[in-house]
């Protein structure tokens, strides 16, 4: 059965990121965009970022351009906003699709072992969130609309397992 280890991707630099380097360490995996109204959630999830890090979190972003074309750039010109507006510092992948024949391996593990609101397993907009145990198993799905700070307490109890 495979987990969060068996996945591999693009950093945002263009440099490849194997998962199974984060084994042991709880991770929250989320769909980004630089113009969308959840945007601001970066600053929430950079809060995350610093307040867990040292305990055992890792927070990764996945651009992407799926949802009203809301993140056009190139992965440098998003790299330069995610940081330049919100300070961001957690892991940032190039950009991919999140649905469809396209979607990158990883995410279609994701939204099959965490299907969304009745049943679906497409991802509805930027900002959907997966907190995935040290085990490499996905815990939790979060809608778009859930603030990273309400996730704190699943957090926790990820990083206390």
């Amino acid at each position: 059965m495979p987990t969060l280890h068996d996945f591999e991707a693009t950093g945002i630099d263009g440099r490849p990121v194997a998962f199974r380097d984060l084994a042991g360490q709880a991770v929250l995996v989320v769909n980004t965009a630089s113009a969308c109204g959840f945007t601001p959630q970066f600053a929430g999830l950079q809060a995350l970022h610093q307040q867990y890090k040292d305990r055992g979190l890792v927070v990764v972003g996945f651009p992407c351009n799926q949802f009203g074309g809301q993140d056009p750039g190139s992965n440098d010109e998003i790299a330069g906003f995610c940081q330049r507006n919100y300070g961001v510092d957690f892991p940032m992948m190039a950009k991919v699709d999140v649905n469809g024949a396209g979607a990158h391996p990883l995410w279609q593990w994701l939204t099959a072992e965490a299907p969304g609101l009745l049943g679906s397993k497409a991802i509805k907009w930027n900002f959907t969130k997966f907190l995935v145990g040290k085990d490499g198993q996905v815990i939790r799905r979060y809608a778009p609309q859930e603030s990273p700070a309400g996730l704190a307490k699943d957090i926790e109890a990820a990083l206390a397992a």
